[in-house]
């Protein structure tokens, strides 16, 4: 059973799904720590495959960028193809200067200026939440391989360029206590609650609104290893 943007069938997909924004990383995971591959989706070149880490039957598919985006591809996997779990694996600028190049985050709460919630469904508060076991799993998961992990509320944004200063981000930092910004979670941590599963979000620090530092793209594609290792241990884990 396929739909317009994955042309899986149930059972092609394990109910944990880590979620980069770009299809190459989901490649890239896929090549360098699952066994057995098979690719499962090439619509749209938003690539999605299945493989076992550590002898676990785990998957990845890329989610593109913004909430529209990953809304699609999540809502699908959550509500047709029996996904239990979906774990965002992507990239985030810092707001502090705490938050270093390559420091991975753990999001408690995704802050937005979105209406992607109240649109779906009506829902109109400003933060949405991931699923709290799934989180308690990705922190035991950290520790386990010895990985340093923020647990912080993070921006999710609908805009990447934005006209003007950067005076607004005193507001998101004072006001909203975020400590990074992205542009996926607010609506992935939100299309899990509505269809009664699991979501969370890692992040990787690759540029910085308080300093200088930036990663280039061939980095963001396949160096943000300590994210992947933590994302597939949580995945694959059994106590």
């Amino acid at each position: 059973m396929s739909t317009p943007h994955n042309s899986a069938n149930k059972g092609d997909i394990a109910k944990t799904v880590l979620m980069p924004g770009d299809p190459l990383r989901a490649k890239f995971i896929a090549e360098t720590f699952l066994t057995d591959i098979v690719q499962f989706n090439t619509v749209r070149n938003m690539f999605g495959y299945t493989g076992y880490y550590n002898g676990k039957k785990v998957s990845v598919m890329g989610s593109g960028m913004g909430m529209p985006s990953i809304g699609i591809y999540s809502y699908e996997l959550f509500t047709q193809y029996d996904v239990e779990n979906i774990i965002r694996i992507g990239s985030a600028g810092s707001y502090s200067p705490e938050l270093k190049i390559f420091d991975v985050v753990l999001a408690d709460s995704a802050f937005s200026e979105s209406s992607f919630a109240k649109t779906q469904s009506g829902y109109e508060e400003a933060k949405t939440y991931p699923s709290a076991e799934l989180n308690e799993k990705i922190i035991a998961a950290a520790k386990r391989v010895e990985i340093p992990l923020t647990v912080a509320t993070i921006h999710s944004s609908d805009v990447f360029y934005r006209e003007g200063n950067t005076d607004y981000v005193n507001d998101l930092v004072n006001v909203h206590g975020c400590k990074c910004v992205e542009m996926e979670s607010f609506a992935l941590f939100h299309n899990a609650k509505v269809t009664g599963k699991n979501a969370a979000c890692l992040l990787t620090i690759s540029d910085s609104f308080v300093s200088p530092e930036i990663t280039t793209a061939q980095e963001r594609e396949q160096s943000f290893t300590n994210m992947m290792k933590i994302a597939l241990e949580a995945a694959t884990y059994e106590a």
